[in-house]
């Protein structure tokens, strides 16, 4: 069975990437921000509905930048394997979820979201000189953030 996720790259003005800090299932996790490919819909479609859904926020998608090329079991279904497909996106509004400056810096609303469902988020930007692949936790997405400090 695959899983088909979708993300974005979108890069802040002041030269620096956006990451979602999850929490999910008893798990901390820095990844971009995105996720599932429902059925029926486009990967472009995907990436705009899922920054609306997690951010409010209406997105341009751009370039596409990568899709995994490597074999990835899912952390979660170990019978799933995981494709990701990777795009740039540029913001088309200003962002208006709280942001934080702290890893894992999840307010008590966000917390009582987490004891509802198992699972909550919350945004911030690495400053482009602090980021790197060790800001990710997820094995795809370190990949591509890589691929994104050397410009390949």
């Amino acid at each position: 069975m695959f899983n088909i996720r979708v993300y974005g790259i979108l890069l802040g003005s002041k030269q620096e990437v956006l990451v979602s800090d999850e929490f999910i299932r008893g798990e901390k996790y820095t990844k971009f921000p995105g996720g599932g490919l429902e059925f029926g819909e486009g990967t472009r479609d995907c990436l705009k509905r899922e920054f609306m859904e997690e951010m409010n926020l209406i997105v341009q998608v751009t370039d596409h930048f990568y899709t995994t090329d490597f074999f990835q079991m899912s952390a979660f279904n170990p019978a799933h394997q995981i494709i990701s497909i990777y795009y740039r996106v540029e913001s088309m509004d200003e962002i208006r979820v709280p942001l934080r400056t702290g890893l894992f810096d999840f307010d008590e609303a966000q917390m009582e979201v987490y004891r509802r469902t198992g699972e909550t988020e919350t945004f911030r930007f690495i400053p482009w000189n602090l980021f790197s692949a060790d800001s990710v936790s997820l094995p795809i997405d370190k990949v591509v953030a890589e691929l994104l400090k050397t410009g390949k």
